[in-house]
């Protein structure tokens, strides 16, 4: 009690000083656009300025679904998304009826070898909203660079991988998994447990 009462007469004296404890900004994250999944999500989304994983079987699973209501809801703010390497063509009617505003979207073709690389300059160069890539063979350093070259530049990543690096660790702050029927697994999220059960994507995201 005493050294209590001797602490409480110093720090009135200011002899003492008391620090205040450090507030920490609060980062909004970005919906997925299915709410049952954003609740189960420690972020409540998309984590801001990291890279996330879609992990998929097979093309036309509801892979591109799944991000097409995050990319709609920055284009139409202004924000600039990028496709680093996408595989197929852009089919800009379905983009712009998902919501897409076709104006803020920009291809970067690249071949394989180089494809991780231009992701990791989109991401790092702080002129992007969301940066999308495909990259091929992708090791944990490769993923790590994305990831902080993200966070550098305060931009969304989203690596579509095949399912099979499930198996392989990430440092992506998100990891999900599209299986046919538009069903999403959580593999990883950052600042908590992976939730056990899988989740069905809305109808629109097809």
């Amino acid at each position: 009690m005493g050294a209590a009462l001797a602490l409480d007469t110093l720090i009135d004296a200011r002899t003492v000083w008391r620090g205040q404890p450090a507030s920490v900004p609060e980062v909004a994250c970005h919906p997925t656009g299915c709410m049952a999944l954003d609740r189960a999500l420690p972020a409540g989304g998309w984590p801001p300025s990291a890279l996330s994983e879609v992990l998929f079987d097979a093309d036309g699973v509801g892979e591109l679904g799944l991000v097409l209501p995050l990319l709609a809801r920055l284009t139409r703010d202004g924000g600039r998304v990028c496709l680093v390497a996408p595989p197929y063509r852009v089919h800009a009617a379905a983009w712009m009826q998902a919501g897409v505003d076709m104006a803020c979207l920009q291809r970067v073709d690249a071949p394989a070898r180089d494809a991780a690389w231009a992701a990791e300059q989109c991401l790092r160069s702080g002129a992007c909203a969301a940066v999308v890539c495909w990259p091929h063979r992708a090791d944990d350093r490769t993923l790590r660079r994305l990831h902080v070259a993200a966070g550098t530049g305060q931009c969304v990543g989203i690596a579509f991988r095949d399912a099979r690096e499930a198996r392989n660790p990430s440092p992506a702050a998100l990891r999900l998994q599209v299986h046919a029927g538009r069903e999403v697994r959580v593999l990883k999220c950052k600042g908590g447990l992976a939730p056990a059960r899988s989740f069905q994507l809305p109808a629109r995201a097809a």
